[in-house]
């Protein structure tokens, strides 16, 4: 994984994210996986943007989400791109739900928990600040131990 800083040719959004960091920066994340090494050298990599940095990425699908996610560090822009997208909130307890169609969009405010369940073929593209994200499975009540990126105070 590393981060270009010149990349003059089109980019796939699907398999190279890109990082929106300090300075207005723009710089494609080759290599990048969701294994754990790869996302701990991410953060690593990017540590210096602090809470102001973000990915940028496209991700396609077809039913439930498999993970709820939290992004302390910042607020999440989600668009749907194409086919229809349900953005579930865990809002003091209670599911707050948001139907997207093409073109629309909802904001995931920072440190709320939420899951994203695509109606069929579907395309979102989401801007997440990733500093001390959070996953937990799907089936579980509860958050698990962390399997994203550090917390804005683990961040080196």
């Amino acid at each position: 994984m590393r981060l270009v800083n010149h990349e003059r040719n089109a980019m796939d959004l699907r398999t190279t994210p890109v990082h929106l960091g300090l300075g207005s920066r723009a710089k494609p994340v080759e290599g990048f996986t969701w294994d754990p090494e790869v996302l701990q050298a991410y953060s690593a990599t990017v540590a210096a943007d602090g809470a102001e940095g973000r990915m940028v990425m496209i991700f396609d699908g077809d039913g439930l989400g498999d993970h709820w996610e939290s992004h302390p560090a910042g607020d999440e822009l989600v668009v749907c791109l194409s086919g229809s997208v349900t953005v579930t909130r865990d809002v003091d307890g209670l599911a707050d739900r948001v139907l997207l169609g093409p073109g629309e969009a909802t904001i995931n405010p920072a440190g709320v928990w939420h899951v994203v369940d695509m109606e069929g073929p579907a395309s979102i593209l989401a801007i997440t600040a990733t500093l001390g994200t959070d996953h937990r499975p799907r089936t579980d009540t509860r958050p698990t131990e962390r399997v994203g990126t550090p917390s804005p105070e683990e961040a080196p």
